[in-house]
């Protein structure tokens, strides 16, 4: 509280959030530190970018970091340099795809429009995530300990950002107010969920493309029914 010239007291005003930044939501722990990746070789970076569609996609259960190596036309040196044992690789290739995967997303919250404007394009950018190939649709990621929690990690921020635009959507009156933390769950889950094998097997279109198309049929709901419809 500060004081006018006239020396009565006058609140202070608080400045706006920036745009696109949520300091309440803890991002996932990277799997490599950001010094342990900034002490990587050009080439080493290089792998972690490439290893994923390259080689870990199609399963890697039965491959040992030699045959690893040679794939990816390297030393074995250079692999044990990136992680110990090739658990900890597949799960650092995964991390930094996720976590690129991400950061692009949260560059979308920067742009101007309504909070479901950008909610929608968040979601998009984090379906990107969807592709077949990644290594963390691999049958054999599943398997890894420390898998799940990677991706209940990636999967729970997502979530967290989702319920946060939800809410902003709720107070600029966009919406009716709902149960915001119920629909994050099943917006920020869509596209895990359309990602599994049995899932696969009987919905016709990519994992990416339902999730989208379904978040689309929500999000358009939340707007034609905010005065027709009851709250959640």
């Amino acid at each position: 509280m500060t004081q006018s010239a006239s020396g009565s007291p006058v609140a202070e005003k608080r400045p706006s959030p920036k745009r696109g930044h949520f300091p309440h939501v803890p991002a996932p722990k990277r799997r490599l530190s950001r010094s342990a990746e900034q002490s990587l070789t050009a080439r080493q970076l290089e792998i972690l970018d490439t290893l994923d569609a390259s080689v870990l996609g199609g399963g890697f259960s039965d491959l040992t970091m030699a045959e690893i190596a040679k794939r990816m036309t390297c030393s074995l040196r250079t692999l044990y340099g990136i992680a110990p044992s090739k658990e900890e690789l597949v799960l650092a290739v995964a991390d930094r795809h996720l976590q690129r995967i991400g950061r692009e997303a949260m560059e979308v919250l920067r742009l101007d429009g309504s909070p479901l404007s950008r909610l929608r394009a968040y979601l998009r950018a984090t379906n990107l995530a969807l592709q077949p190939t990644a290594v963390i649709f691999s049958m054999d990621f599943d398997k890894l300990s420390g898998a799940r929690q990677l991706a209940d990690a990636h999967a729970g921020y997502i979530v967290a950002i989702t319920r946060a635009l939800l809410d902003e959507a709720v107070e600029a009156g966009d919406v009716e107010p709902l149960d915001t933390a119920a629909l994050a769950l099943v917006l920020g889950r869509l596209g895990r969920e359309f990602s599994r094998p049995d899932v696969e097997k009987i919905v016709p279109r990519s994992a990416r493309e339902t999730a989208d198309a379904i978040a689309e049929i929500i999000l358009n709901g939340l707007i034609a029914g905010k005065t027709s419809s009851p709250s959640l």
